[in-house]
């Protein structure tokens, strides 16, 4: 008699897409060379993302939860009312909301977007940490007086809320900045 152990399609997609995430990612060309590429793996793993909680991060996914993260990668379909193209947008901004706000705390402070400018610039050697810092320090203080206005002297800017987020981020092209390429599946259909 023979016998063998089952397993659930789940399972098999859960260690599949988790261990292709968490190994893989690296020879994922697009990325290979992208200084926030462990913020981007990070993200694929925060619950916020995931919709399964305010904080927190995934131990593994499946591959619902792979689709889920993907979702915010689609094009937004403009045919949609204004208002579902709008949500879409408010989606993507919310993924990259939170691949800057580590700590889950619902605000970006200097020292998580000094770490986000660090990062972004650690590949240029021309620029030394300390000016990616005073890089930085520059936009910190512009995204306040856009989202604040004019500050008091004594008046401390303790980060950017979502809500910041999204001003600073108005009639900009998200579309552009936030997509993955899929391929046609009709020219799948052709080489075959």
């Amino acid at each position: 008699m023979h016998s063998s152990a089952s397993v659930s399609a789940e399972q098999v997609s859960r260690i599949f897409v988790t261990q292709e995430i968490k190994e893989n990612f690296n020879n994922v060309p697009d990325l290979e060379l992208n200084p926030i590429r462990s913020k981007i793996v990070r993200a694929f793993f925060d619950n916020r993302n995931l919709r399964k909680g305010s904080s927190g991060l995934a131990d593994e996914i499946n591959f619902e939860d792979f689709l889920t993260i993907m979702s915010y990668f689609r094009p937004i379909d403009t045919t949609l009312g204004e208002e579902q193209v709008e949500l879409s947008r408010k989606e993507k901004l919310k993924f990259l909301f939170h691949m800057y706000d580590s700590d889950s705390d619902g605000r970006i402070t200097l020292e998580e977007y000094r770490n986000v400018v660090e990062e972004l610039l650690s590949g240029n050697p021309h620029i030394e940490k300390e000016s990616a810092r005073s890089i930085a320090d520059g936009a910190m203080m512009e995204a306040a007086s856009v989202c604040v206005g004019q500050m008091e002297p004594d008046q401390v800017y303790e980060g950017i809320t979502f809500e910041d987020f999204l001003k600073i981020w108005q009639g900009i092209d998200i579309e552009t900045k936030m997509h993955i390429r899929f391929l046609n599946m009709e020219t799948i259909a052709l080489c075959h």
